[in-house]
């Protein structure tokens, strides 16, 4: 895989206190918002989504 690099583009999430780092981070009211949110940025940025399990997505280009 070398030369391969996989960058995360996103993170959403429901708990604030959960998340930070250099990535742009979206908070979410609730489930359903943190998917619509997960889908749109997906669809834009040519990515996809990754479900942490703990509340919340990452946006990745492979």
């Amino acid at each position: 895989m070398e030369g391969k690099f996989s960058n995360i583009l996103a993170v959403i999430a429901l708990n604030k206190e959960l998340v930070s780092g250099g990535a742009p981070i979206f908070f979410a009211r609730n489930e359903e918002e943190m998917e619509k949110v997960a889908g749109y940025l997906s669809k834009i940025l040519n990515a996809m989504v990754h479900d942490l399990g703990n509340g919340s997505y990452i946006v990745v280009r492979h």
